[in-house]
């Protein structure tokens, strides 16, 4: 199917503002937002990214100790039990019970606390999506948390703190400076733990040489190839090892040693590299933590950056290949802010280019996910079920196959196509013949933004659960 430029009246422009922007319409939005889709998205803008205020969800720090506790009690029952069997006892009701719980029945079924941690985060994550306006901000954190990516599947410690990570590091400052984002994701334990830097130590430093350990350089050329200034910019291999040495030391309160601080960052004198060290030909005198944090600002402020976060955001939001003028607007904006991530997106949302190309760019699962359940009006009964849905999509949540995140290409989810029309399926099924008729579904999703071809689909369908399905399958919802 070709597609053409996306029509200019606004209702139209406002499903683009939807599909495009933000995590796609409800019934009514279109309608709602067509008087003025650009303002729409600049006033989600201003009102800010909104923090997830849930008694469910803890902070990471406190996480980490309850899940540091948890291991260690499983721990000692492993050990009790393995005694009990060597001894020729039989196990008891007692040996079952839920670890830490005084009472002596079998243990209830029921996921361990680092899933159920992540299911806590899972629920919150989702449910801030479908309770959107439009859904930028909401894109905007899904965006970040992909690039400063840690994996649940890393271990269990991760898992429990994948979730906190991205309230914590990562939503409060989409709209805010990169630098201040840069420096919340790399010195937060679930990064320090999942690139390993947390047990990375200084050559020559007091712990290197007791414990006769030495430098782990994997979180420091992500930072560079990843994080800041991507691929081909200039760096060297030794400017990565020189990095490396610079942010030794940034690690982790054990929870065992530290039980009121465990879980929060911690800048360990005795493992970092002592000395200055040049890094991009400038020389940073041995400051202890703040030596890496000037790393840090230098980073965030190079070119390379600029250039490298612009071609992200407008790969991500308007094509596979997207204009270079709208990578140079963003660009030029992100220099000459100063790193602001809001006014970036404020010219993002401003440019042109990102109106006019054409809609071929293919939703990432997850957003298709939500943006199905909007549009049909399902609501999260059972959190396991979403992302059961995302593991057969192939975008576990958190859980990327690398550092480098899940692609932004469009060919690397064409594959999964024949997956999301099972998806689609349930979707109609579960929605039932409650639903509204066709016409009304394909305005509500699409408006303008349907082709004929997909109208004559739909209306053709023989009930209203199969013409939900061919909705969310068209290539007009499949696509931003």
């Amino acid at each position: 199917m070709a597609f053409d430029p996306v029509p200019s009246d606004s209702h139209a422009q406002a499903g683009l503002a939807l599909h495009r922007f933000g995590v796609g319409p409800r019934p009514g939005d279109i309608a709602r937002v067509a008087s003025d889709p650009r303002g729409a998205l600049a006033a989600e803008l201003k009102a800010g990214a909104k923090n997830i205020d849930d008694p469910a969800l803890s902070s990471s720090a406190e996480d980490a100790r309850d899940t540091v506790a948890f291991q260690q009690e499983r721990k000692r029952e492993r050990e009790e039990r393995r005694a009990r069997a060597a001894g020729g006892e039989t196990m008891t009701a007692g040996d079952m019970a839920e670890p830490g719980s005084n009472e002596m029945s079998v243990r209830k079924p029921g996921p361990p606390l680092p899933q159920r941690l992540y299911l806590n985060e899972a629920q919150a994550h989702y449910q801030a999506a479908l309770d959107a306006d439009i859904g930028l901000v909401e894109r905007l954190v899904w965006f970040w948390s992909n690039h400063f990516c840690v994996s649940a599947d890393k271990n269990g410690l991760v898992r429990s703190l994948c979730g906190a990570y991205e309230r914590e590091a990562i939503r409060p400052h989409v709209l805010g400076k990169f630098s201040d984002m840069l420096t919340a994701a790399e010195t937060h334990p679930a990064m320090l733990l999942y690139l390993d830097n947390a047990r990375s130590f200084g050559p020559n430093s007091i712990a290197g040489e007791r414990q006769h350990k030495g430098l782990n350089e994997n979180l420091a050329r992500e930072i560079m190839e990843l994080h800041t200034l991507g691929v081909r910019s200039g760096y060297t291999q030794t400017d990565v090892t020189n990095f490396a040495k610079v942010i030794t030391g940034w690690s982790m309160y054990p929870p065992k040693r530290f039980p009121e601080r465990g879980g929060e960052f911690w800048f360990n004198p005795r493992m970092h590299e002592p000395g200055a060290q040049t890094v991009l030909g400038r020389s940073f005198a041995q400051d202890g933590f703040a030596q890496g944090r000037a790393v840090l600002d230098m980073l965030a402020h190079h070119p390379a950056t600029a250039t490298h976060i612009a071609t992200k955001l407008a790969k991500h939001f308007v094509a596979d290949e997207p204009p270079p003028p709208l990578i140079e607007r963003l660009a030029r904006r992100f220099r000459d802010s100063g790193g602001d991530l809001g006014q970036v997106t404020e010219a993002l949302i401003a440019a042109p280019e990102a109106w006019t190309a054409p809609r071929t760019k293919l939703k990432k699962p997850g957003e298709w996910t939500i943006a199905a359940m909007r549009a049909s009006g399902l609501q999260i009964r059972d959190v396991r079920r979403v992302i059961n849905t995302q593991n057969l999509l192939g975008e576990p949540l958190w859980r990327p196959p690398a550092p480098k995140g899940f692609s932004d290409d469009s060919a690397a989810w064409v594959d999964g196509l024949a997956e999301r029309l099972d998806v689609a399926n349930q979707v109609g099924r579960l929605v039932g013949n409650a639903g509204a008729e066709p016409d009304a579904m394909i305005d509500a999703a699409l408006g303008p933004l349907a082709s004929r071809e997909t109208r004559e689909t739909v209306r053709r369908a023989e009930s209203r659960p199969q013409a939900l399905a061919l909705l969310l399958m068209s290539p007009e919802f499949q696509r931003r």
